[in-house]
C-alpha cells in the first residue's frame, strides 16, 4: 500500500529522498502573485487520526526512513499541540530518524509563541525551508509577498534562536530589469543578517496560471531578465552576501540556467569565476551538473 496524495506536490531539492507526510493541504495565504504551487487547492489541515493512520501505514513498509518532509506549503500553520503530536509520533514509529523539516512562511513564524517554537523543536522538528524570495520592500509589495523585509530577519532570527536548521530561497530575477540592482543588494543584506544554514538561489519562472496575475500586480511593466541579466544578477549576490557565520549556497534548483554551488564565503573566488566563465560562455547555460567547490 502507499499514501494517497493530493497533488500537485512539492518538496525542496534537498528532500529527494525523504518520506512525505502531507499533513496540511495547500498554502493558508496562497496570495504569492509569482507562485502556483498551491492554486487549485483549498487549505485544509488533515485530521491528527489520518496522519497517525498513514504513519503507521509507512512505518511498517519503511521502519529504516531517517529524513521526512511535512507537506504542504505551511505544516507550520498546524496548531501547536498537534503539530508537536504528530512529531512525536513519527520518532515514536521511525527509530533511526534523524531529520524532519517542512515549509515555513516569515508570518507563520512570528505568530508562533517563543514557548511553542521551542516545543517543536523538543519534539524533533529540525529544519525550516523559508521563502523570503528578495530583501527589497518594493519587489515584496508588488509580489504580493505578505511581509516585509524587517519581518522576514525577526522571522528568520527567531528560527535560528530556537536552534532550527534553516534553509532561505530567494528568485532571480524577480524585480525585473527596473528593480534588479536595488533587489539584489537588498537581498544580500538582508541574508547576510540572517546568516542562515542554507541559502537556494532560484530563477523566477511564471506558469501559466499565475502570468497575467503577477504582470497586473506588478503594476508597472515588468521587464523580464534573459540569461545574462540572471548571471549579473548572481555574481552580484555571490559578491555582496557577508554572513556572519559560513552559508552553504545552491542554484540548482530546475528553474536555474546552470547548476553550482559552494560555501560563502570561503568559495566566493571559485563561484565568480565559474560565473565569469559562463558570462563569456553562454552556450554553458541550462547545464544541470552542478558545479561544486
Amino acid at each position: 500500500m502507499q499514501i494517497v496524495y493530493d497533488y500537485p506536490l512539492y518538496r525542496p531539492p534537498s528532500e529527494a529522498n525523504s518520506v512525505i507526510f502531507q499533513v496540511t493541504i495547500g498554502c493558508s495565504y496562497n496570495k504569492c502573485s509569482f507562485c502556483n504551487m498551491y492554486r487549485t487547492k483549498q487549505y485544509a489541515e488533515r485530521p491528527l487520526d489520518e496522519s497517525k493512520t498513514e504513519i503507521d501505514l509507512i512505518a511498517a513498509e519503511q521502519p529504516w526512513t531517517r529524513r521526512i518532509f511535512l507537506a504542504d506549503g505551511d505544516a507550520l500553520n498546524l496548531q501547536t499541540n498537534i503539530l508537536q503530536q504528530i512529531l512525536e509520533y513519527l520518532y515514536l514509529k521511525f527509530k533511526n530518524l534523524e531529520r524532519v523539516s517542512c515549509y515555513a512562511m516569515p508570518k507563520n513564524l512570528l505568530q508562533k509563541k517563543d514557548t511553542d517554537l521551542q516545543l517543536l523543536r523538543e519534539a524533533g522538528l529540525t529544519m525550516l525551508y523559508v521563502g523570503i524570495e528578495s530583501g527589497n520592500d518594493v519587489v515584496l509589495r508588488k509580489i504580493t509577498k505578505g511581509a516585509t523585509q524587517n519581518g522576514i530577519v525577526q522571522s528568520c532570527k527567531k528560527a535560528k534562536k530556537h536552534g532550527f536548521t534553516l534553509s532561505c530561497m530567494i528568485i532571480l530575477g524577480i524585480g525585473g530589469k527596473t528593480y534588479s540592482r536595488q533587489h539584489i543588494i537588498d537581498t544580500a543584506r538582508m541574508v547576510s543578517k540572517i546568516s542562515p544554514d542554507y541559502l537556494a538561489a532560484l530563477t523566477l519562472h511564471l506558469e501559466a496560471g499565475v502570468y497575467d496575475e503577477f504582470m497586473n500586480k506588478y503594476s508597472d511593466t515588468f521587464d523580464p531578465l534573459d540569461d545574462l541579466d540572471i548571471l549579473e544578477e548572481l555574481d552580484s549576490l555571490i559578491r555582496e552576501l557577508a554572513p556572519i557565520n559560513p552559508v552553504l549556497f545552491r542554484a540548482n534548483h530546475a528553474s536555474n540556467i546552470y547548476s553550482i554551488g559552494g560555501t560563502i564565503p570561503q568559495d566566493r573566488d571559485g563561484l565568480l569565476a565559474l560565473v565569469d566563465e559562463l558570462k563569456h560562455h553562454p552556450e554553458m547555460l541550462r547545464d544541470k551538473s552542478i558545479r561544486r567547490f
